[in-house]
């Protein structure tokens, strides 16, 4: 009778919430013009960048290989995924209201774990391609058609969006005692996790066992690409060809380590630190770097990506 009186009391406690409260990056009013002008510069330099990618690709004939479709992809992911957290903390600092609706919240971490989903995905997929023309070269054109091209990123697509609807409907089961307050810039499944009143078993054992799934694999096949590549250069006799068969791989390897290894920071910060307001700094890295700086990355490291947007850039400021 008395845990049954307690049950009762804990429904009767959890209320039904209707927003959370966002507390961002500081509570010090003095910073917030500050982090505002910053986060807003690295958003229009994120999607500015990507945006020239993708119009220098599907404007230049030559660059309609593999490779570069799945750049666009990536480049076109990176611009969703920056769009799915940042607008919300510029309006959050600008509005001065730090809320966010039940509703905007879960859908903001649904759309969260697709983009970050697919790019995990994507970059696998490129790993692949980088294989397909290193170890194949003579074959490379037959295997990666482009039939296998469009479905490799609609397969990604449907895996990121079941992991992404999966969380998403698993939070929906958590109940709250009061307003929530998330100590970070935007709604992120784990803070929802950790201030909710029911139990959250379930919830903590499926993030870890699908994201290090959705991590590790991946993960796997990118390093197992590019153990096969080394493998096939290395048997390459010239010194000249050495090069040119790891330069085409280099930018890829460098945004891989970037987005692996700002992930791999946030989870140790996350793990030694108690404290979520260093773990949200730190998250930064994480969701806007890296996709502020791939445009770069391509662009400076490869010479095809280089005059694309130099034609592109020649043609949009000299029309005529």
């Amino acid at each position: 009778m008395y845990v049954r009186y307690l049950n009762i009391m804990e429904r009767r406690n959890q209320t039904v919430v209707s927003e959370f409260l966002l507390l961002g990056l500081t509570d010090d009013p003095a910073l917030q013009p500050l982090i505002f002008s910053l986060f807003l510069t690295m958003y229009l330099v994120t999607i500015l960048g990507n945006l020239l990618i993708i119009l220098a690709i599907s404007s230049n004939s030559h660059l309609h290989m593999p490779m570069y479709f799945f750049l666009s992809n990536l480049s076109f992911n990176d611009i969703c995924f920056s769009s799915t957290t940042i607008p919300k903390m510029l309006v959050n600092i600008l509005t001065d209201v730090q809320s966010s609706t039940y509703t905007a919240c879960l859908s903001q971490v649904c759309f969260v774990f697709i983009f970050g989903g697919l790019e995990n995905c994507l970059l696998a997929v490129m790993a692949y391609d980088r294989y397909v023309a290193i170890c194949y070269p003579l074959r490379y054109t037959v295997i990666m058609n482009p039939r296998l091209c469009i479905l490799l990123v609609l397969i990604s697509m449907l895996l990121s969006t079941v992991d992404a609807l999966l969380h998403t409907l698993m939070a929906l089961r958590l109940s709250f005692c009061t307003s929530p307050e998330i100590p970070h810039f935007f709604c992120e499944l784990a803070q929802i996790i950790k201030v909710a009143c029911s139990d959250t078993l379930i919830n903590n054992l499926l993030v870890y066992l699908v994201m290090d799934i959705f991590a590790a694999v991946p993960l796997s096949g990118i390093i197992f690409s590019y153990i096969c590549i080394v493998s096939s250069v290395l048997k390459i006799p010239s010194s000249e060809g050495k090069y040119k068969a790891f330069s085409t791989c280099g930018s890829h390897l460098l945004v891989v380590t970037l987005y692996y290894g700002t992930g791999f920071g946030v989870y140790i910060s996350s793990e030694v630190t108690d404290s979520p307001r260093k773990t949200a700094v730190a998250s930064v890295m994480y969701s806007v770097v890296p996709q502020m700086l791939n445009p770069f990355i391509y662009s400076l490291r490869n010479r095809d990506m280089k005059r694309a947007l130099r034609k592109l850039i020649d043609r949009i400021t000299c029309p005529l």
